[in-house]
């Protein structure tokens, strides 16, 4: 894939390291929990480009025609509408170059930066406001270059194959196979401010919650208003069946989602959805072939978390037979546990569902989007 550079838009000054574009993470947006410290949303050498307006100005949902809102592809009432420009570029903080913080900024959050106040951030050449770094509590971390102030421009010489995902084209689902890169559904959060670095708890991870919520929003459109069920007896039953059976009617002969993609046996013909992974790359979906195509609704997880659905990864905390002989020391921890069962992020999800036609069209829907969770 090809490697760019941004650049001021004012000067010329260069603002970034050579960076290769991957898919927006669903997660770009996520606000989890209170006072946890979340990591960078970005790996290092990669950006990735919101395809939707961002940051200030801001409307309420009263003051927006809904004619207009359906025109940007939101099709239920939302808190409020962003007037900012389209195409702001993630990047990780670590990959900026020749900026410098606006000391007068009031973005200041409890912890760090916020961004909710615009570009806190300047072409250390020109001054020219350039980016917003975010890294207050229980937000991503990240920078987001404003695309009217910044330019793209090729780096000659560069694009060789990485872990990052550059080169000169994305990973084939082989490869990224062959690779493994999976997210576990269960990380150690910080705390912010924990200086000793032993104030954590483990929790369900924040990727797969953001995953989830999207996922959810998918599965309800894909239900008809009827009861749908997921593989039984693994991690998809836990993290899908209890909202899917909170929020669906039962009594109706369900319709089955399926795990599909590479790597794992066709699924049946009468399969009626798929929960297939997208390319960490280009965001596409992968598809399968033949009628299912077309008849099967798919529904979208990032890589990372269906590979661990698809492909888990059994954790054994004693031998498969038999158990340990007396007085020996183990050196394996048991396995961790989160404090709670699992919650889809309500947020990612209503998002989610408020840019899907359907909840336009389907009453049921549009109340689902009135509830508390």
């Amino acid at each position: 894939m090809s490697v760019f550079e941004f650049e001021c838009a004012g000067c010329g000054a260069a603002l970034t390291a050579p960076l290769s574009q991957v898919a927006l993470p669903v997660h770009a947006h996520q606000k989890y929990g209170n006072g946890a410290q979340l990591p960078v949303l970005m790996e290092p050498g990669t950006f990735a480009v919101d395809p939707e307006p961002w940051g200030p100005p801001r409307r309420m949902w009263e003051d927006v025609d809904p004619d207009e809102a359906a025109a940007r592809g939101i099709y239920a009432p939302v808190r409020a509408l962003s007037d900012g420009v389209t195409g702001a570029i993630a990047i990780a903080p670590g990959d900026s170059r020749g900026t410098l913080l606006i000391p007068e900024d009031g973005s200041a959050a409890c912890c760090g930066l916020g961004g909710g106040s615009g570009p806190n951030m300047l072409c250390e050449a020109c001054d020219l406001p350039v980016a917003t770094r975010v890294d207050d509590c229980s937000l991503w971390q990240v920078v987001w270059l404003a695309p009217n102030a910044v330019r793209r421009r090729p780096v000659e010489g560069e694009g060789e194959g990485t872990d990052t995902g550059t080169g000169d084209a994305p990973h084939s689902w082989a490869e990224l196979l062959a690779a493994d890169k999976r997210t576990p559904p269960l990380e150690s959060i910080p705390r912010w401010g924990d200086r000793s670095g032993t104030y954590h708890f483990w929790s369900w991870s924040p990727r797969w919650e953001a995953a989830v919520g999207r996922a959810l929003a998918h599965l309800l459109v894909a239900s008809r208003g009827g009861p749908v069920t997921v593989p039984h007896g693994g991690l998809a039953e836990e993290v899908f069946q209890p909202a899917l059976d909170a929020l669906l009617p039962a009594g109706a002969t369900p319709r089955r989602a399926v795990l599909a993609g590479p790597g794992l046996p066709v699924p049946a013909p009468h399969a009626d959805i798929l929960l297939v992974p997208t390319h960490p790359q280009t965001a596409e979906f992968w598809t399968p072939g033949g009628d299912l195509a077309t008849s099967a609704y798919s529904v979208p997880l990032p890589f990372g978390v269906w590979l661990w659905l698809a492909f888990p990864r059994p954790h054994l905390p004693i031998p498969a037979s038999g158990v340990m002989p007396p007085g020996t020391l183990r050196d394996d921890p048991p396995p961790p546990r989160a404090r709670h069962r699992f919650w889809a992020d309500e947020r990612v999800f209503r998002d989610t569902l408020f840019r899907l036609p359907a909840v336009r069209d389907d009453p049921w829907l549009r109340e689902i989007t009135s509830r508390r969770w």
